[in-house]
């Protein structure tokens, strides 16, 4: 279904600005559809290239249309239905356009620039409906016309809340039509703006309340307030009822006092009330205001648990970095005592694995989530594992592609995984040497055998030059490649490449038994190793990003 920014691109002369008013409009008008009891349509003009025919006209030898009127046509870009009646259009009429002449109404209220009633339901659809036709104003310029529209199969004798709804909603059509709704400048409304339903009252010019729903009552009684408000300054009674004896702001009683527009909260008895003030102004002069209100008591109680939870877990994170800190300094300064350098080089090495965990954890306390920007994590393991190589290997490892966000359960032990990596590029593919040593990251979808642009086959191959089929690790042993969204990871040397008799199943190194471990057993992953083309070696990582992590073949 197209958007309302498409339908106005596509069939209408309006500007962006235009289209920036009718968005802040859209976003509200579901206040204007519940005080009415009735459906909103919007209709903007359409372009004179995207006209209809007039009915019993034609079209000239290029198609163009001879309707000798100001608006060729309508189109109808948004559509609300009210929660607090029943619809008049169950059917969708986004979309749908019409000729100058078939919404009579529509016509008048463009052409006259007001609004426009009409005395007699229409009875086309087998209901009776009452048709109301509301220009949209911009400033001096008329965008386009609202249909409201109401069901009258219901139609009874109105309580003294539907009347203040609908004599809200006739001054709210006003304002439409004269430009001053939405207010101009208003900043943006909260996430969840209380709706007619939540809580309604309607003050005078004084601030002072004429009529309070009952659900508004109910409120107000929460806050501490036991009589009725109808009479009293709300913006008085409020200040009254939240000071605490510390500074409030002196906004508060402007606001809810109805001479400005804004949404504001308020807390008094372990209660929490959102409140938003709506001036009315008609015909350049502040008549009173309405303002809703809805109590988010639980709503606040929930986000400030959430927020606790947060913060508790960042410190714990923050506090398990420290305490890897100090084990990875205490194992440093066990390192210089020994006169033993295999057991010296052996601790060097838990002191790089126990600090890449650290790293992770040292991320975590910074983030509100369990997600983590991995290639801020890449580079610092990468920049470690160059500087702590021996003066004699002159490497600067480097990283090229993305890893992306990921989830903590895959960051920690692919982190492990990279360092240990790294180490044994540095100590075995390149010691005592120079060359290079890279890290490749790319991120594919939904394991669709394809080649990336960058020549990258979906199984993280890179195919030697003059190569015709490069083959895909593994999957001549399982028979079935692995689907969903995947992280290909390949570490690359130039160095003295891999012993001929080397076989990674029986290899008894720490370090690769490590790697086996984290990326076959924990993530499920595959693990390859192979002559890199050119000279050096190529280890290949292919780690399933999907939740359920299934584990491989160790």
């Amino acid at each position: 279904m197209p958007t309302l920014t498409d339908l106005v691109r596509d069939h209408t002369d309006l500007t962006e600005t235009d289209l920036e008013w009718l968005h802040a409009l859209v976003s509200d008008w579901q206040l204007l559809a519940d005080l009415s009891f009735a459906d909103l349509l919007l209709w903007v003009p359409l372009r004179s290239a995207d006209a209809l025919p007039a009915e019993g006209a034609s079209r000239g030898r290029r198609g163009r249309m001879d309707t000798g009127a100001a608006v060729p046509g309508w189109v109808a870009i948004a559509q609300m239905r009210p929660t607090t009646g029943p619809t008049a259009y169950p059917e969708d009429l986004v979309g749908k356009v019409v000729r100058t002449g078939r919404r009579g109404l529509i016509d008048v209220a463009w052409r006259e620039r007001r609004i426009v009633r009409e005395g007699d339901p229409e009875w086309g659809s087998g209901i009776p409906v009452r048709e109301e036709s509301i220009p949209v104003r911009r400033g001096a310029k008329i965008l386009g016309v609202i249909q409201r529209s109401t069901n009258l199969s219901s139609a009874r004798t109105p309580s003294r809340l539907e009347l203040t709804y609908l004599q809200s909603a006739s001054d709210l059509a006003t304002m439409i039509a004269e430009g001053r709704f939405p207010v101009p400048g208003e900043e943006p409304n909260m996430v969840r703006s209380p709706r007619v339903g939540d809580g309604l009252m309607r003050l005078d010019r004084s601030g002072k309340v004429t009529y309070a729903s009952p659900n508004a009552q109910s409120a107000y009684r929460r806050l501490g307030y036991p009589t009725d408000l109808v009479g009293e300054a709300l913006g008085q009674i409020t200040a009254d009822l939240c000071d605490t004896g510390e500074p409030m702001e002196e906004a508060l009683s402007v606001v809810l006092s109805g001479r400005a527009p804004r949404e504001v909260e308020v807390e008094s008895r372990g209660s929490i009330m959102q409140l938003r003030t709506i001036p009315l102004v008609v015909g350049g002069t502040r008549i009173g205001a309405i303002v809703l209100c809805r109590d988010v008591t639980e709503l606040r109680w929930r986000d400030r648990e959430l927020m606790t939870k947060d913060a508790t877990i960042r410190e714990i994170h923050h506090r398990v970095k420290n305490n890897l800190q100090t084990v990875a300094a205490l194992l440093r300064l066990q390192a210089r005592r020994l006169r033993i350098p295999e057991g010296r080089a052996a601790l060097d090495e838990a002191v790089r694995r126990v600090g890449s965990i650290a790293i992770v954890h040292e991320t975590l306390s910074h983030t509100p989530d369990e997600l983590i920007d991995f290639d801020d994590i890449a580079d610092r393991v990468i920049t470690m594992a160059g500087e702590v190589s021996t003066p004699e290997t002159k490497v600067a490892p480097k990283r090229t592609g993305s890893f992306g966000v990921l989830p903590a359960e895959i960051a920690t032990p692919l982190a492990m995984a990279l360092t240990e990596l790294l180490q044994n590029a540095l100590e075995h593919g390149l010691a005592n040497r120079f060359g290079t040593l890279e890290v490749v990251a790319r991120r594919h979808g939904e394991g669709e055998k394809r080649r990336e642009p960058s020549g990258v086959e979906v199984w993280g191959e890179w195919p030697a030059p003059g190569a015709h089929e490069p083959r895909a690790p593994h999957e001549e042993e399982t028979g079935e490649g692995m689907s969903g969204r995947r992280l290909v990871t390949v570490v690359a040397d130039d160095g003295v490449g891999l012993p001929a008799d080397f076989d990674v199943e029986g290899a008894t190194s720490l370090g690769l038994q490590i790697v086996r471990t984290l990326i076959v057993g924990e993530l499920g992953g595959r693990l390859d190793f192979r002559p890199r083309p050119g000279g050096g070696t190529e280890v290949v990582v292919d780690i399933p990003l999907d939740h359920n992590h299934r584990p491989g073949r160790a």
